[in-house]
């Protein structure tokens, strides 16, 4: 094999020129045949049984083509990355020159390249010291959150619907006359005043009876999620079956030993306002940390190729759809309750990624400049984590160097960032 890297005119990247033998090729098409032959029908034959010389005569030998150039290709292309240390940072536009059986395979691939990066001032920058204080409104806020947990649901049916009222209602939209997808629903439950219904919804539903059954007309807003529907007039048949209200408990010693290990009032709102502490404090971390990175990636020359960034948008878009999935709506119906195409999505998430990679860069140049070496303890406490978690041996998570490779990375990275804020001039908070 054969290959040849030259620079194009766009800066940070490269093509690769490949030449694979012939006979690599071929041995790649016979591979590739002896897979398939059992789908292969040919008069005169059983199915599966006729040689690679009929087959090739019938249906020509092109039909293997694609399938050869996959199956032997990405074991070529990776081995010349990793044997070059090139880094890549985009995946390859492939080009193929010549395909043919009996010939040598050519082809091009042009790829991106990680960019240059000059650092500007990461030691001494000026950051604004962020600190938050715990008020008693917090505290307050945190105990009836507890109580709301805590309230029980009684029953009415002495009495009309109000602001405020749980109702279970049975309800079916028209518009036009006709009723719509997704605006039909049996005993539903709603809070009168949530304002979760379209505008207009739920103020109609104050002063109904039990078992009432009446019409309410809506008109949805203009920027509703489902074009089909938005700024339509829309009837709706309502009909009420159960109204409920919280009964919240008091605030009091009895209340902290009913949700708490505490026996007093005082000594559970110690314990909210310690645990509130810990939470600003690392979210003013967390803060402090996001505007040093900010301030250092400003004072940073790097072109970032386009490459780069669409591969970042993907592991973006592929990040959503795997939390979306775990609540069981799928990406394509995630769009469509954006009422957006996947391209809009990606132009907006385009300045997160740009900033997700100006992190990273700079984090690596941090590294590499200041010669800092992983935290052997920061790797073993994660390893315990991630074996406590997944129910596996320290051992073996030692023995995966994908693993090995992330938690390095992951302890200079955060060196990096104490360095920076270790060298940093506080202001005002």
């Amino acid at each position: 094999m054969n290959v040849k890297q030259e620079k194009t005119d766009n800066k940070n990247e490269l093509k690769l020129t490949f030449t694979i033998e012939a006979t690599k090729f071929d041995e790649a098409i016979m591979s590739v045949f002896k897979k398939s032959a059992k789908y292969f029908n040919i008069p005169g034959f059983r199915k599966g049984k006729a040689p690679f010389n009929i087959v090739e005569r019938h249906y020509g030998a092109s039909i293997f083509y694609e399938d050869a150039f996959n199956e032997l290709v990405p074991e070529v292309y990776d081995k010349e990355i990793k044997e070059n240390k090139l880094e890549v940072v985009s995946k390859p536009h492939i080009d193929v020159v010549q395909m043919e059986k009996g010939k040598d395979l050519i082809f091009t691939a042009i790829v991106s390249t990680k960019p240059e990066v000059k650092l500007g001032k990461y030691k001494g920058i000026e950051l604004k010291k962020i600190k938050y204080k715990v008020e008693e409104k917090d505290i307050e806020h945190e105990l009836e959150h507890m109580a709301e947990h805590n309230s029980r649901m009684v029953s009415i049916d002495n009495r009309k619907t109000k602001e405020q009222d749980i109702v279970t209602i049975d309800f079916e939209g028209f518009v036009d006359g006709k009723p719509f997808e997704g605006g039909k629903a049996e005993n539903h439950q709603l809070t009168i005043g949530s304002k979760t219904f379209i505008p207009g919804f739920e103020e109609q539903l104050v002063g109904m009876k039990l078992e009432e059954e009446k019409d309410i007309k809506v008109t949805f807003p203009e920027d509703y999620f489902t074009k089909e529907l938005a700024g339509k007039e829309a009837t709706f048949h309502i009909k009420l079956h159960a109204i409920n209200v919280k009964e919240m408990p008091k605030i009091d010693d009895e209340f902290a030993k009913d949700v708490s290990e505490f026996d007093t009032l005082e000594e559970l709102k110690s314990s909210i306002k310690e645990k509130m502490k810990k939470e600003n404090d690392e979210k003013a971390k967390v803060e402090t940390e996001n505007l040093a990175i900010e301030a250092v990636c400003k004072d940073t020359k790097m072109d970032i190729p386009d490459g780069m960034i669409e591969v970042e948008l993907d592991s973006m878009e592929d990040n959503i759809a795997q939390r979306l999935q775990y609540q069981g709506i799928s990406y394509e119906q995630y769009l469509k309750m954006c009422g957006k195409t996947a391209g809009e999505v990606r132009e907006e998430f385009k300045e997160d990624a740009i900033k997700n990679i100006q992190t990273r860069l700079v984090l690596e140049q941090i590294v590499k400049d200041e010669k800092i070496k992983a935290d052997d303890k920061y790797i073993k406490e994660k390893l315990e984590e991630l074996a406590k978690q997944y129910g596996r041996k320290v051992e073996d998570l030692e023995k995966n160097e994908d693993i090995r490779d992330y938690l390095e990375k992951s302890s200079k990275n955060e060196l990096a960032v104490k360095l920076i804020l270790d060298n940093a001039k506080y202001t005002t908070k």
